[in-house]
């Protein structure tokens, strides 16, 4: 397992841009999946994006496709969410979540395949 604490969640105007970041400990973080999901009250929890264990590949949610782009310093420990024009519907609390990688390096859109999760960071963005 791998611990995960999220920071960079804050107040923005309509077409802001943010930069989430994600801290990991565990030797094993570089063989983990990653994933950025997303929460409103109410809802379920959503996915947002992903990337490979080795940085190579990455999935994204059609509502955030070509706004936000996930990236992984596995040197570091640390996965990023940077968010770009943002929306008033963007607003969530964000968790990273880590998925021990399998038979494939591949994204993972599926919430039920990762076993480790942030305490999340609250994004919000008015209008």
């Amino acid at each position: 397992q791998v611990q995960l604490v999220e920071s960079g969640g804050g107040l923005v105007q309509a077409g802001g841009s943010l930069r989430l970041s994600c801290a990991a400990s565990g030797l094993t973080f570089s063989r983990h999946v990653m994933g950025w999901f997303r929460q409103t009250p109410g809802k379920e929890r959503e996915f947002a994006a992903s990337i490979s264990w080795g940085g190579d590949s990455t999935y994204y949610a059609d509502s955030v496709k070509g706004r936000f782009t996930i990236s992984r310093d596995n040197a570091r420990g640390t996965v990023y969410l940077h968010m770009n024009s943002l929306k008033p519907e963007d607003t969530a609390i964000y968790y990273c979540a880590a998925a021990r990688a399998g038979l494939a390096d591949l994204p993972l859109s599926r919430m039920a395949l990762y076993d480790s999760w942030g305490m999340g960071t609250q994004v919000t963005v008015s209008s």
